[in-house]
């Protein structure tokens, strides 16, 4: 039996399931140049691979990807999550907004959301978000989550930037 997956209010957001009616436009941001940020861009089969990745976690972890969506118009700008092994080597909180949407704290609200939710609901001590040096949006985005950085956090690239946050 599939675990429940949350629905996370804020004051602007909703995050929620994602469906398959989503799958379009984060396809479309995967194949696109501004993925760079999360290894991309991607074809059609790797962009479906993670979509599915991205769902499954919930069962196979109790945590995954939470869509994006503005409260007021439905509008769904982007995603959240946490992932876990094996493709990372340790908790990690992402996020990604399609085009358009950045510079209007959308991604901060909803990762604070979503690691408050992973602290309180998950118990975990800590979470990272990894990133390439070069990605100041994200880079202060964690910066606004509470992240430090990490030098000696464990990293599959090692040029990643690895901000913590830990639970207080």
């Amino acid at each position: 039996m599939p675990p429940d997956i949350p629905t996370i209010s804020t004051a602007r957001l909703t995050l929620r399931a994602q469906t398959v009616d989503d799958f379009p436009a984060y396809q479309a941001f995967l194949a696109s140049p501004r993925s760079i940020g999360v290894g991309g861009p991607f074809d059609v089969r790797a962009a479906w691979g993670m979509f599915c990745h991205d769902l499954a976690c919930w069962d196979f972890f109790g945590h995954g990807a939470l869509m994006i969506e503005l409260t007021a118009t439905k509008q769904c700008i982007g995603q959240v999550g946490i992932n876990h092994r094996p493709l990372f080597p340790e908790t990690e909180l992402g996020w990604l907004l399609y085009d358009g949407y950045e510079g209007h704290g959308y991604a901060t609200e909803a990762a604070l959301a979503l690691r408050d939710w992973a602290f309180a609901t998950l118990k975990l001590p800590s979470l990272v978000s990894y990133m390439s040096p070069d990605n100041a949006m994200s880079a202060a985005v964690a910066k606004r989550l509470g992240g430090e950085l990490d030098p000696s956090a464990p990293r599959d690239d090692p040029d990643d930037h690895v901000y913590r946050y830990r639970a207080r």
